[in-house]
């Protein structure tokens, strides 16, 4: 190898080629701007190797034409990097059953890999939950849920085992929001279990911000989920670089397409604790 290409990706180094089973770096697709195909071919060209998933945010791609979406999606396939929806399946739930099939079968046509489904946005009970993790697999599509910290008073279950098919009073819904870390582990490992490939963690009110994020709530979602089965969304560099120094390179991430060498320079353990990045932020002025 050559002594300019500082990264390896050899077995004793930080983590394996792609396709990786931990290690994982996805990218936010357009979102809140215009990001073409140009820049995202210079960005898979460049740094395609530190880039395994590319995420339509916001439902962006329902506004694109389909033709792009395909030239989008082939193009990372290319690369070698997946590609998952944001949030839109849950918009569609409004026109019936039937609906989320025929959304999952234009998004496989479309060349998407992963079908990600925001549980709090979805609001649906938790066997529905699982009953369309098992249809995106049935697919031949990836499952990936995502789930907040924080949950409707009313989602909160009443103390005490049910048996099945007991009749359980309506609660009101509510505005006010509960914290139960428990409870999100609880939903999530029935998504395993059920066949989800990946559990989202969204970064709100947990790694948004460096300085106010939240180690114990992390380290108890780790520590139950498991690090290979947990992807934890990040808004800014510092915490991506708390995670790295907690967990190592091998956590898997979600961060802005700004923030990909960043992160890669962050994983690699030939720069040195220091060296958070090697280009620079002018790099990233697209």
């Amino acid at each position: 190898m050559s002594a300019y290409q500082w990264k390896s990706f050899y077995e004793d180094e930080d983590r394996p080629e792609k396709p990786r089973r931990y290690g994982v770096t996805e990218m936010r697709g357009p979102n809140y701007t215009i990001l073409s195909q140009n820049v995202l071919q210079e960005i898979l060209e460049s740094m395609g190797q530190f880039v395994d998933g590319l995420k339509f945010s916001g439902g962006s791609d329902s506004l694109m034409p389909k033709q792009f979406i395909k030239e989008i999606t082939d193009m990372a396939h290319r690369h070698d990097v997946y590609v998952s929806t944001g949030d839109w399946a849950e918009h569609l739930l409004r026109k019936g059953p039937s609906s989320f099939k025929q959304y999952l079968e234009e998004c496989k046509n479309l060349g998407f890999d992963t079908i990600e489904l925001n549980v709090g946005t979805l609001k649906v009970p938790e066997d529905a939950l699982l009953r369309f993790v098992r249809m995106i697999k049935s697919g031949g599509l990836k499952a990936k849920p995502q789930f907040a910290i924080k949950f409707d008073e009313s989602d909160i279950p009443s103390f005490g085992d049910r048996a099945f098919g007991a009749y359980v009073a309506p609660v009101p819904r509510t505005f006010e929001t509960v914290e139960d870390v428990d409870l999100l582990i609880r939903r999530a490992e029935r998504c395993l279990e059920a066949g989800a490939d990946m559990i989202m963690i969204d970064a709100d009110d947990v790694c948004k911000h460096a300085d106010s994020l939240r180690a114990d709530i992390v380290a108890k979602i780790i520590g139950r989920l498991g690090l290979e089965r947990t992807m934890f969304e990040v808004s800014n560099p510092k915490a991506s670089e708390w995670f790295i120094k907690c967990y190592g390179p091998r956590v898997n991430l979600f961060v802005d397409h700004s923030q990909v060498m960043d992160l890669e320079c962050l994983r690699g353990r030939s720069l040195g604790e220091n060296h958070m990045s090697v280009l620079g932020p002018s790099y990233f002025l697209f």
